[in-house]
């Protein structure tokens, strides 16, 4: 069982890591999205490309097969990420724009994750094993950045009208 001196020492140190990584990367950059990913990208430049990323392998198997409808299903829910993302309470966009900037510092994504390229040439069997890593650690707040990503995603997908048919989901009932 840790004690109060090892998670403060491990709160430091992950305080001192968030601020370094804000840092390193220029702070919050002004962004050139529009319309529904600006949302994501107010928490990090790199926040849509993250989410793009990791929701093909979360959603693997529900994603259209074909490669225009794979890409389509995959644009709608980075901007229905977006849209969630944006009705958030402030102190979640900030615990998410934190996350954000871990992903996207290569040095933090690197030793968090295990992803050592860029998020749009990661490899779906790398984010697949950051995946299940962090979902069955021992720490904590990587179970709840997993949880929350998941959370994110499905709450994406499967919100969106247009998921419904290929799970047999009528939609929700007519009312009088």
């Amino acid at each position: 069982m840790p004690t109060r001196r090892t998670f403060l020492v491990a709160g430091i140190a992950g305080g001192t890591t968030l601020a370094a990584a804000w840092l390193l990367r220029g702070g919050r950059h002004p962004s050139s999205a529009t319309g529904a990913t600006a949302a994501l990208s107010r928490l990090d430049r790199d926040a849509p490309a993250i989410i793009a990323a990791i929701a093909p392998v979360m959603l693997e198997g529900a994603l259209p097969a074909d490669a225009a409808g794979h890409a389509a299903a995959l644009d709608a829910t980075v901007a229905n990420v977006a849209s969630a993302v944006a009705g958030l309470p402030p102190a979640a966009q900030k615990e998410l724009s934190q996350l954000f900037a871990l992903l996207a510092f290569a040095p933090t994504r690197l030793a968090l994750g295990g992803i050592a390229t860029t998020w749009p040439e990661a490899r779906p069997e790398a984010v697949a094993a950051m995946l299940a890593r962090w979902r069955e650690s021992s720490f904590a707040l990587l179970r709840s950045a997993h949880a929350a990503l998941h959370q994110l995603i499905f709450a994406a997908w499967y919100g969106d009208p247009a998921a419904w048919t290929a799970i047999g989901y009528p939609g929700p009932p007519e009312l009088p």
